[in-house]
């Protein structure tokens, strides 16, 4: 039900994907309150805060500023404080690392504090789409589900590929580590966020499949999903964009976002 006034949201991270989150709610006028933004050191000066934004550090100053809506876009480590201390307050909260859902303690204890908050977690599907129809024909059996992601190698610069193969020798596309989906969103937390949004949709951690690719001819961030079940055979190919000042994430990771927050005010919400 939509709030009255407008969605009453906090920033949990003011990086790339966060500053763009806030400049699209921007431009497009959403019925959005932005109250704060959690940072590690509010003392340092940010440009382009939202008015009236206030700069947090810690997640007990977070229930003062009475939010409808908590959204992390920090990294990892601030989805399990964060995430606490915004459905404790009654907040929905939006994490988008996702990669740390799986660890399956972590997402037993936030899903015990939505309950006791009666507030919801909320997952946005990120760079991906077919989600819904994923989570719809998760209702009955899937006997399959692979989700192979391919990235040009300067994506994975800075993680585990490095340390895999030789990112700048590469003449082809590679793949260079599959597996379940828990354990290569552990390893590769910045780039796999996507692969616990697939196995919470559809068939669990451990009957994902994930595969990353590092292919010096890709130009785009590039997700291909097969899905086969009693429902029947769901197959989806998206070449994204990769996100200015962040070539880790792409630019449809924050319009997801926007999307689910301007929903939640829309008299119409697809």
């Amino acid at each position: 039900m939509p709030v009255r006034g407008g969605e009453r949201i906090v920033l949990v991270g003011w990086g790339a994907i966060g500053r763009r989150v806030a400049g699209l709610l921007a431009l497009r006028d959403a019925p959005v309150r932005t109250l704060g933004i959690a940072v590690s050191d509010p003392a340092r000066p940010r440009e382009g805060l939202p008015e009236g934004a206030r700069l947090i550090a810690r997640p007990e100053e977070l229930a003062a500023l009475a939010p409808t809506l908590v959204v992390e876009v920090a990294g990892r480590d601030a989805v399990l404080p964060w995430g606490r201390a915004a459905l404790a307050a009654g907040a929905d909260f939006v994490p988008a690392s996702t990669s740390a859902l799986a660890d399956a303690a972590a997402l037993a204890d936030l899903r015990r504090c939505a309950e006791a908050g009666g507030a919801q977690i909320l997952i946005a599907p990120g760079a991906l789409g077919g989600i819904d129809a994923l989570a719809a024909a998760g209702r009955l059996a899937l006997s399959r589900v692979e989700h192979r992601i391919v990235k040009p190698p300067a994506a994975w610069a800075g993680t585990g590929a490095e340390r895999l193969c030789d990112l700048a020798a590469l003449t082809g596309a590679t793949a260079f580590n599959s597996g379940p989906a828990d354990r290569v969103a552990t390893e590769f937390p910045q780039n796999a966020n996507v692969a616990v949004i697939v196995a919470l949709a559809g068939a669990g951690m451990a009957r994902t499949t994930i595969t990353l690719v590092a292919d010096p001819a890709a130009r785009t961030n590039r997700h291909h999903l097969i899905a086969e079940g009693e429902s029947g055979r769901i197959e989806v190919i998206l070449e994204n964009r990769p996100l200015a000042g962040n070539p880790k994430s792409s630019e449809l990771t924050a319009l997801s976002l926007v999307r689910l927050i301007e929903n939640r005010q829309a008299p119409l919400a697809i």
